[in-house]
């Protein structure tokens, strides 16, 4: 049995998060944390939280890039979080995935389910999280 793997989809307002199944073959969403970059919160204490529940070993992070392979402003405020999960959680290995496509994946497969746009915005960020992570886990196959 391995351990579980967590995503996450950073964003300045919400961080979505998806966990994977024991075996590490399915990405499952599991929830929005809302948090506020202005006042230095990113949502830190419910992440720990998480991990330890979960017993997460290994998080996939979200990397935001340009299509041609650039980092830009997203990516970059990426990259600060990434820097503060390590600090904050370093005996997790922590993995950079590019999520391109992850949002507008996630929006097309709400928008495909008729999900309503208030619904959407809901868990958007969460479904993002699924997507990356499922991604990472399917390449690991």
């Amino acid at each position: 049995m391995t351990n579980r793997v967590l995503g996450i989809d950073y964003g300045l307002r919400r961080v979505g998060i998806a966990v994977s199944d024991l075996l590490g073959w399915t990405a499952q969403g599991l929830e929005t944390i809302e948090v506020n970059v202005n006042k230095e919160d990113y949502g830190i204490d419910r992440l720990k939280e998480i991990v330890f529940e979960y017993d997460i070993q290994h998080i996939v992070l979200g990397m935001p890039k340009n299509m041609n392979n650039s980092v830009g402003f997203r990516g970059e405020e990426t990259m600060e979080y990434y820097n503060i999960l390590q600090n904050e959680l370093p005996y997790v290995k922590i993995t950079l995935w590019d999520e391109r496509l992850s949002t507008m994946g996630a929006s097309r497969a709400l928008l495909e389910a008729d999900v309503s746009r208030k619904k959407r915005k809901n868990v958007i960020d969460k479904m993002a999280a699924v997507f990356i992570l499922q991604g990472y886990l399917d390449s690991q196959q």
